[in-house]
């Protein structure tokens, strides 16, 4: 299929193409839900309590970290500050997003609910700002509706499994963090911050509460950065 050309002469992507690829982000990930539902069930978290995370929270990593966290017997002040630290980065997305989709003002606070890795990516690999808001809102409502009702699946599925760490769906979410985290890693800088982060979350593990080690990673980005500096 060839693409159209807009009137400024950039390349317009085929707005089938946009919504084929959107929907295959969408529903990848959004079954991932059903890992959230299981392992918040499994931490002790009721099934509304895991449905309202989903609902309101809606951002993947941060809630199988505030869960994990909790299962672990982490403090929730701790848990939650986690999260909202892994959570973080998307404001950095939407400073991109909102040059990049220019959405009008009244619909920009329901916009912002779908700032994610999994829109961001889908919408700034588009050429075009009318293929970007495409690619942007049917990767969020798709994501959005799977991963909500994968989540009251998996929770409500979690007692007829029994045991959820028996079936390694603790693992789910780490799992499904670092596929989508991996690609991104493009230059040495982000590969030595990421193995950084790794070696310092891992070995903090035995001698921090639940939650600090997340938290003691994110020092592995400006530690990198400065020993770049230096050495420049």
């Amino acid at each position: 299929m060839v693409r159209q050309e807009t009137p400024g002469g950039a390349a317009e992507q085929p707005r089938g193409a946009v919504i084929r690829d959107a929907l295959g982000v969408g529903v990848a990930v959004g079954l991932s839900g059903f890992a959230f539902g299981v392992t918040a069930a499994g931490a002790g978290i009721s099934v509304l309590q895991a449905c309202v995370l989903s609902l309101l929270v809606f951002t993947g990593a941060s809630q199988f970290a505030l869960v994990g966290a909790l299962a672990a017997g982490g403090n929730p002040f701790t848990a939650a500050a986690g999260a909202f630290f892994l959570g973080t980065r998307n404001a950095f997305y939407g400073l991109r997003l909102s040059q990049l989709l220019a959405l009008p003002r009244p619909v920009r606070p329901l916009a912002a609910h779908w700032v994610i890795d999994e829109t961001t990516a889908v919408a700034l690999a588009q050429p075009d700002r009318k293929s970007a808001r495409l690619g942007f809102t049917v990767t969020g409502l798709s994501l959005y509706v799977l991963w909500n009702l994968t989540t009251l699946l998996g929770a409500l599925g979690a007692e007829a499994l029994g045991d959820t760490d028996a079936w390694g769906l603790d693992a789910a979410g780490p799992a499904v963090f670092l596929a989508l985290l991996a690609p991104m890693l493009k230059t040495a800088t982000e590969r030595a911050v990421a193995a950084l982060a790794v070696v310092l979350g891992l070995g903090l593990l035995p001698v921090l509460p639940a939650g600090l080690p997340v938290l003691v990673a994110a020092l592995a980005a400006p530690a990198i950065l400065w020993l770049k500096g230096r050495r420049s």
